[in-house]
């Protein structure tokens, strides 16, 4: 059974959210503060974390932190600061998504599949390599010469979209409506987000990319690669 943490301090949020995910055949945990957060997550690893950002103890940032610190479970993040700077702080802290606060319970549901789709499973497909890392769309794995690089379920799937179409330019709109679905598809700060921290990972020099490459006001393309057979078959998430 697929296992969710929600994180939030409002108890009668935190019990709509319960009845709703257990009802939907979840297993559900919860947490009112960071601390108790942090410590369920690592005695009992969850597949998804829901976080609230106004927590009692702790900014939800932290969690949001301390979970990337060993785990790529995607983090779903709530808060009612819906202020573009407070988005981008928490994508860039590691957050996979961002909920603001009053949301759709309906909404809410087809982000977690959402979320939980995109760290699940991929078909058997080459690897596609570069001269500075190897993308096995197999086994969902980056490596390079130094070991096995860390992304987060929506750094790979960003990743994985272009890798799968070298050389073409995918528009904004689509790797937004792919990952976020179509109500995102203006939400360009999410991508920029995403392409920098995979840029740092990935790129010799990041304000030179080579690999993922900008369209001004268009989309991104991934060059410079070649594709080989599969070097693997199934596995976990990269990280």
């Amino acid at each position: 059974m697929t296992r969710i943490l929600v994180v939030d301090d409002e108890r009668q949020l935190v019990r709509a959210l319960r009845i709703m995910l257990v009802a939907r055949g979840y297993e559900v945990e919860t947490a009112g503060d960071a601390r108790t957060a942090l410590a369920l997550a690592a005695r009992t690893p969850p597949d998804l974390a829901v976080v609230d950002l106004g927590l009692p103890d702790a900014d939800g940032l932290e969690v949001v932190h301390g979970l990337r610190g060993w785990t790529t479970l995607p983090v779903l993040v709530l808060s009612a600061r819906d202020a573009q700077a407070a988005k981008v702080a928490a994508l860039d802290a590691g957050a996979d998504d961002y909920v603001t606060k009053p949301f759709g319970m309906d909404e809410l549901l087809a982000r977690v599949r959402a979320a939980l789709r995109r760290a699940g499973s991929s078909p058997d497909v080459p690897a596609v390599r570069t001269p500075d890392f190897t993308v096995d769309l197999a086994a969902r794995r980056v490596t390079t010469d130094a070991g096995d690089v860390r992304l987060t379920p929506t750094e790979w799937h960003l990743l994985e979209l272009l890798v799968r179409s070298p050389g073409r330019l995918v528009t904004q709109r689509e790797l937004l409506r792919t990952i976020w679905g179509p109500a995102y598809e203006t939400e360009t700060n999410y991508l920029r987000v995403h392409l920098a921290n995979l840029r740092r990972k990935l790129e010799p020099e990041p304000s030179r990319p080579r690999y993922l490459v900008t369209e001004v006001g268009m989309g991104y393309r991934f060059e410079g690669a070649a594709t080989s057979g599969p070097t693997g078959s199934g596995g976990a998430p990269p990280g």
